[in-house]
């Protein structure tokens, strides 16, 4: 078994560190949000803070269960309290408290205290907590493992770049499958039962789905789709030509739920020339594309958009912002990622040795007229890094192994 860093999201809980400020984690489901706890925990220990000054509770934990009321989660905390040195209190999966906010609100007025939050869905941070500790949190949306990552946490030295892509493709990017040495066998089983527990805790129960079948559908069809621009009326239209009849409210309300357990990220779109978002035809991505061959049947024109999902949650990882660019009525760019307002542009294509392919794929990117980067990704090796009047065109493999911009 081997302890996967993840270093970057370590530095960031490092750099909040005795900040008058909440620091929330979320992330889907086992995404390593509990074991950056622990390393954390372990960092503060080698700082000199003592075991006392550290309160880590996981709701998940049959033995904290009673604690899932907001009141006698605050009066336990409060009594394990050190008056003379600063006290480390660890709120792992929150969500399962009701009026939790009521509890962190209270004890965030504490002088001597250093909060931090984790949760499973992005839903536990909107509503009442949004308005009632505004100002008060900084978050941190952790995802599973980067490319870079899963190759560092390889064991097997002796794989291609190629070998060690496909094999982040079959086995996901879940941190448990690394650190085990799961075969292709025991992930695909590990992720079915991370996508059961998502769609079962927090989709139906959440929501009161009646049509479990139904969301099933959905969820498979826009797994199917990664990558397309679609609406809750071209799902439903969709799934009603296929005997399934369903309402777009029902769909909007279903694709809400795929994305506030961030089993999906929803892409926007963005106008270039206007500067600003439009309201309709998002794009889906999932939150780990192994999760998609448990589901759907694939074929060999997927490699495009797969490939596609990979490289929008590397966006993720290193932008705040990350959208579906528009340029026009036919300009489409498959990314805008945008860093402190400054927009860079992102086209993403298997493979552009064929001169048509590439003028195709460029073909949106040279309309850009701005001096903003601007990149063309593929899986191409033949002729190193090009650059097409200032556009870069980079292996996306070993783009992926790059450090994140600062």
């Amino acid at each position: 078994m081997r302890q996967l860093e993840r270093q970057d999201y370590l530095n960031w809980l490092i750099k909040w560190k005795d900040q008058q400020i909440i620091k929330v984690v979320t992330g889907v489901r086992r995404c390593g949000k509990s074991t950056l706890f622990a390393m954390y925990q372990d960092y503060l220990r080698a700082q000199g803070v003592a075991p006392e000054q550290i309160i880590a509770i996981n709701f998940e934990d049959l033995e904290f269960e009673e604690l899932t009321d907001y009141k006698a989660l605050y009066r336990y905390v409060k009594q394990h309290l050190l008056s003379d040195r600063m006290n480390y209190i660890f709120l792992d999966e929150i969500q399962h408290v009701a009026d939790y906010q009521k509890a962190v609100d209270s004890l965030f007025l504490q002088e001597n205290c250093d909060l931090y939050l984790t949760g499973s869905n992005g839903y536990f941070l909107s509503g009442e907590l949004a308005t009632l500790l505004t100002g008060r949190y900084v978050e941190l949306s952790m995802m599973p493992l980067s490319f870079r990552e899963f190759c560092t946490g390889l064991e097997e030295n002796s794989l291609s770049l190629n070998e060690k892509f496909e094999r982040y493709l079959r086995v996901g990017s879940f941190p448990y499958v690394l650190r085990y040495g799961y075969g292709e066998q025991e992930a695909r089983e590990y992720m079915y039962s991370i996508y059961n527990t998502i769609l079962l805790n927090d989709i139906v129960r959440r929501l009161k789905v009646a049509d479990v079948n139904m969301l099933e559908a959905i969820t498979r069809f826009v797994m199917h789709n990664i990558g397309s621009r679609s609406s809750p009326s071209t799902i439903a239209n969709a799934m009603t030509s296929q005997g399934r009849k369903i309402d777009p409210k029902t769909v909007d309300r279903y694709l809400r739920g795929l994305t506030d357990s961030l089993l999906f990220y929803e892409a926007r779109r963005y106008n270039i020339k206007g500067k600003k978002l439009l309201a309709s035809m998002s794009k889906y991505y999932l939150c780990d594309v192994a999760l998609r061959s448990l589901l759907v049947r694939s074929c060999d024109s997927d490699v495009g958009h797969i490939l596609e999902n990979v490289v929008y949650l590397e966006l993720k990882r290193r932008y705040p912002e990350v959208y579906v660019g528009q340029y026009g009525t036919d300009g489409k760019v498959d990314f805008v990622a945008v860093q402190d307002g400054l927009p860079a542009y992102y086209q993403v294509a298997q493979t552009t040795l064929d001169e048509q392919v590439l003028a195709r794929e460029l073909a949106p990117l040279r309309q850009i007229r701005d001096n903003h980067p601007k990149y063309l990704l593929t899986l191409d090796e033949a002729f190193g890094e090009m650059n097409y009047d200032g556009i870069e065109k980079k292996n996306v493999l070993k783009w992926m192994l790059g450090e994140a911009p600062k």
